[in-house]
C-alpha cells in the first residue's frame, strides 16, 4: 500500500530533517563546477532527490553456469538447482510474479515524480563462446546497480567478474548510447579476459567454514590477475567513495577505480567481517548526509575507516534483524536484502512492506517509507537498491568528510 504525504507535509519533513542533520556536527563542502540541469546524468550520492531511474527487467532471466565463482558465492544447498537449469530460464511463475512487481513499482516511482527507464528484453539463454571460455545464463537485465555506476555527470560500466555476466552490458548499450549522445561521460571499464587465471580453482568452495577463513585471511575466489570489479561494491558519498573486496571484486579492480577518479575523487577500501562478501549494499548503507545504515553480522574491520566517519559527525544505525524467514529467500538472495532499500530523498525511503522492523527503523529516524512488495523478484538476486541505478540526482558534488 503506498503512502502519500502531502507538499506541506513534505515540506515540513525537509525542514526538520534538515535540522536534525546539522546537530550531527557534518560537515560538507560545495565543489559543483556545472548548473544540473545542463547535465542529463548527474548523481553524487544515494540520497539527493532521485530525478531518473533505470528500473531491471526479470523477463527472460537466466540462471547461470556453476562455475566456481558462483559455487563461491552460492549456498551449497543451492547448487543442485543451478546445476538442474543453468542456462535455463528461472521458474515461469516466479518471472511472472516478479514482472508484476516489478511493475508495480516503477509505477510507484512514477507516482513519486520519478522518471523510469527500462533495459532492453535479451534473450539470455544462448551459450556463447571467447577465445577463452565458453558460458551462458547469468542474472541478466534485472540488476542494473550491479553493473553501472554513476559519478557525477559519468556512467561507469563495470566490467564484472562472472563469464556468466560478461555480455551483460548489452541489455543497457541502447540507454548508455542514447546518454552518451545527449553529453553524458561514459566510461567502460577493461573487460577481463577471464582465463582460469582470473580464478582460484583451489578456493574451498565445499566447506563453508575454510571458505570463510579464506576470505578473513585475505583469500578470494578472484585472484589479481587482472582489474575486475561489479559496480554494486562501491558506494558514494560526494567526493568519497567506499569499496569493498569481495567475492566478485578484486584490490586491482579497485585501483583502476581509483586512478581512473582521481583527483576529483576519493576511494576508499572498506572491509567487513562477512564470510561470503557480495555486493556492498546489503552490509553499509549511506542514506543521507551523515547517516548510515549498517549490517549487526558484519562488523566493519576498517578502523580508520570508521574513525573517519566519526570524526565527520556520521551517525551509523544498525540495521534490525529481518522479520523474513531464511526458508523464504531463494537463488542468491538473503535476509539482510531488508537493508537493500532505494532513498527517494533525505525523507523518503522505498522499502519492504513485509519488513516491519526496517520500517520502524527508518520512521524512528524521521524518515517517511513508501512501502512495496517485490518479494519475488528479491529472489533472483536483489532488493530495491539492487534493481535500480540512479541516473539523476538534483544535488551538488559535495564533500562530507
Amino acid at each position: 500500500m503506498l503512502r502519500t504525504i502531502s507538499k506541506n507535509m513534505m515540506s515540513r519533513c525537509r525542514l526538520s530533517t534538515k535540522v536534525t542533520l546539522s546537530t550531527r556536527g557534518l560537515q560538507t563542502s560545495s565543489i559543483q563546477n556545472q548548473p544540473e540541469e545542463a547535465q542529463v546524468v548527474s548523481s553524487h550520492n544515494g540520497w539527493d532527490p532521485l530525478e531518473e531511474v533505470i528500473v531491471g527487467r526479470p523477463e527472460n532471466a537466466c540462471v547461470p553456469r556453476l562455475d566456481i565463482e558462483v559455487k563461491a558465492a552460492t549456498r551449497k544447498d543451492q547448487w543442485e538447482f543451478y546445476q538442474k537449469r543453468e542456462g535455463k530460464t528461472y521458474p515461469q511463475d516466479l518471472l511472472a510474479k516478479a514482472t508484476e512487481q516489478i511493475e508495480e513499482f516503477c509505477n510507484i516511482l512514477r507516482h513519486e515524480g520519478v522518471t523510469v527507464r527500462r533495459p532492453d528484453l535479451v534473450d539470455w539463454s544462448s551459450e556463447y563462446e571467447t577465445p577463452e571460455f565458453k558460458s551462458r545464463g547469468g542474472p541478466c537485465g534485472s540488476m542494473p546497480r550491479d553493473l553501472l555506476l554513476v559519478v557525477g555527470n559519468e556512467i561507469i560500466e563495470a566490467p564484472m567478474s562472472w563469464r556468466s555476466r560478461f555480455f551483460e552490458y548489452r541489455a543497457y548499450r541502447s540507454l548508455v548510447q542514447e546518454y552518451f549522445k545527449r553529453g553524458a561521460k561514459w566510461t567502460a571499464a577493461p573487460k577481463p579476459l577471464m582465463t582460469d587465471a582470473l580464478y582460484d580453482q583451489d578456493f574451498p568452495v565445499e566447506d563453508p567454514q575454510k571458505k570463510s577463513d579464506s576470505i578473513f585471511s585475505g583469500r578470494f575466489v578472484i585472484t589479481e590477475a587482472e582489474p575486475a570489479f561489479d559496480a554494486a561494491d562501491f558506494a558514494r558519498a560526494g567526493r568519497d567513495i567506499f569499496a569493498q573486496r569481495s567475492l566478485v571484486t578484486n584490490k586491482a579492480g579497485i585501483e583502476w577505480m581509483r586512478r581512473h577518479l582521481e583527483p576529483n575523487y576519493r576511494v576508499h577500501q572498506i572491509a567487513f567481517r562477512d564470510p561470503s562478501p557480495v555486493h556492498i549494499d546489503a552490509t553499509f548503507n549511506l542514506i543521507g548526509p551523515g547517516l548510515a545504515i549498517a549490517n549487526p553480522d558484519k562488523p566493519c574491520l576498517s578502523e580508520d575507516i570508521m574513525e573517519m566517519f566519526k570524526k565527520a559527525g556520521w551517525k551509523i544505525v544498525n540495521a534490525p534483524y529481518s522479520a523474513f524467514q531464511d526458508s523464504h529467500f531463494k537463488w542468491r538472495s538473503s535476509k539482510w536484502l531488508s537493508m537493500n532499500t532505494l532513498m527517494l530523498d533525505e525523507n523518503r525511503v522505498v522499502c519492504d512492506a513485509n519488513e516491519p522492523p526496517i520500517i520502524k527503523m527508518f520512521e524512528g529516524l524521521g524518515i517517511q517509507t513508501i512501502k512495496v512488495d517485490i518479494s519475488s523478484a528479491n529472489q533472483l538476486g536483489g532488493g530495491f537498491h539492487c534493481w535500480t541505478c540512479d541516473i539523476r540526482r538534483k544535488g551538488a558534488l559535495k564533500s562530507y568528510f
